[in-house]
């Protein structure tokens, strides 16, 4: 995909938006951060030349002005609950995360535990954060809500909350997932501050939908794909028109909560500082798209990744069947046609004609490789080896990893795992490139091109081992599979 999105001026015009609603408050900015913190791949992947770590990248302009308060459902650390980008539960991701935003220089001194009743996880974990000098704070559920705004508003309600001592003008309210409380202990340290005398303020740091684009534009059409499974669903702001006369784009909850939120802070402030949900938004980059065109076939090509994923998931049990069925009647609205996705046809037309497992991978506008499971190894090795010999134009015939270095990997594979498990997952296949590259000028030339494997589209005709799906997604592959077991084994990984 050609680039379409300018991040330089994202990255200027998005810090200077933030510094704008800085000063219109007392100096005091509580900025709630919509969606991922890092590693935002769908922006990426629908905006290229947008950086996955783009919203770091704004964070940083605004480094000695900012900190930041991350919030924990209390309820999610009982349950053990996945951040499934990741596979750590929330509790180990939010450690995660602090050491990463820390390690940029980032101030994170203090966390919140939402919505606590007294789990004893949640107990256990504050005792954790303490020992390790990070400053917990305990959140209950906020009597009152949503209705009750005298009581919300009031010593019983958010007064009820501790209130977070912080020193910067901009307090970033971060979370390791949804459902975390970020929206109440903004209002709540507004509570707070209101009653100190600071005239603090509330923003939200927003990516999608994209306000300033039409509702039914791929990009926003493929924000809903992505949030199918929460049944997110776009939406012209009513409040924005009727007060503006100007069209723009929100979605159904934020519409949904802002009679009950705007009352809650006229209540705290005393001033109607938000006429719509999208005047509270943060959010520049519809102003950074620089190629139309090239968006629209971003976000075509998203949608059918989507489309493809939630059928796996549902396959797996992951989703209902609503989720693929919504997916599929958005790509209808689209006028956008599954086969577009080229790979598809080729992994199936492979897989029939071998019966095997195969995946195919796109490596340029013109060229289709595949690679299929054999005696020894995964078709997710088969693939990257295929792929890795043709970006450094090695002859296919020659193969790449010395038997002595083959040979003892498979042995003892299958003296520990048994014929079932022996062949060679794609990271054994790569160490045993590593090890042959010290001596083999081919293997060292063929791993410099694992850069040249990033964004490339790839399907596989059933799904493949977890470790390969992992691996292949650290080393930026787009792929999507069938929603098809190759075993009829009932655990898979």
């Amino acid at each position: 995909m050609k680039k379409c999105f300018d991040n330089n001026k994202y990255i200027k015009l998005q810090s200077a938006e933030i510094l704008k609603r800085v000063k219109i408050f007392d100096n005091k900015l509580y900025l709630e951060l919509g969606g991922k913190l890092f590693d935002d791949m769908h922006a990426a992947r629908v905006l290229p030349g947008f950086k996955s770590n783009a919203k770091i990248e704004v964070l940083k302009t605004l480094r000695k002005k900012l900190e930041i308060i991350f919030c924990i459902n209390a309820e999610d650390i009982a349950s053990n609950k996945i951040n499934s980008n990741v596979n750590l539960t929330y509790d180990i991701d939010l450690l995660r995360l602090i050491d990463e935003l820390r390690n940029l220089g980032f101030k994170v001194d203090n966390v919140v535990i939402t919505l606590f009743t007294g789990q004893p996880a949640a107990i256990l974990f504050r005792k954790k954060l303490a020992r390790r000098n990070i400053k917990t704070y305990i959140h209950t559920y906020t009597k009152g809500y949503p209705t009750d705004v005298d009581t919300i508003v009031s010593d019983e309600g958010y007064g009820a909350n501790d209130y977070i001592e912080t020193t910067e003008p901009i307090v970033l309210i971060a979370s390791p997932g949804p459902g975390s409380g970020k929206l109440a202990t903004a209002l709540s340290q507004l509570y707070h501050e209101y009653k100190r005398g600071i005239k603090a303020g509330y923003a939200k740091y927003e990516t999608f939908p994209v306000w300033n684009l039409p509702l039914k534009h791929p990009l926003n059409i493929a924000y809903e794909t992505a949030t199918a499974d929460l049944k997110d669903i776009n939406m012209i702001d009513s409040f924005h028109l009727e007060e503006y006369g100007v069209k723009a784009i929100n979605y159904n909850r934020d519409l949904k909560i802002f009679p009950i939120l705007n009352k809650i802070l006229y209540k705290i402030t005393g001033e109607q500082i938000y006429k719509s949900p999208t005047d509270m938004g943060v959010n520049m980059v519809g102003y950074c798209i620089t190629d139309n065109e090239e968006a629209i076939l971003a976000a075509n090509q998203e949608m059918v990744r989507r489309y493809y994923r939630s059928l796996a998931d549902y396959k797996k049990g992951i989703v209902d069947e609503e989720t693929p069925q919504r997916i599929k009647i958005l790509l209808d609205e689209a006028n956008v046609d599954i086969n577009i996705r080229k790979v598809v046809s080729h992994a199936y037309n492979k897989t029939k004609k071998e019966k095997v497992p195969v995946i195919a991978m796109q490596i340029n506008s013109h060229k289709i490789i595949t690679g299929k499971n054999t005696i020894i190894m995964t078709a997710a090795s088969s693939l990257i080896l295929n792929a890795l010999k043709e970006f450094a134009h090695i002859n296919d015939d020659i193969n790449l990893l010395s038997p002595s270095v083959l040979e003892p990997m498979l042995k003892l594979k299958k003296e520990i795992y048994g014929n079932d498990k022996s062949m060679l997952s794609l990271q054994e296949v790569l160490y045993g490139l590593s090890i042959c590259s010290s001596n083999n000028t081919l293997c060292e030339k063929a791993l410099s091109k694992l850069d040249k494997l990033k964004n490339l589209e790839a399907h596989a005709s059933f799904f493949i081992p977890i470790g390969d799906e992992k691996l292949l997604s650290n080393l930026g592959i787009n792929l999507t599979t069938e929603p098809e077991f190759y075993s009829k084994n009932l655990f898979w990984e």
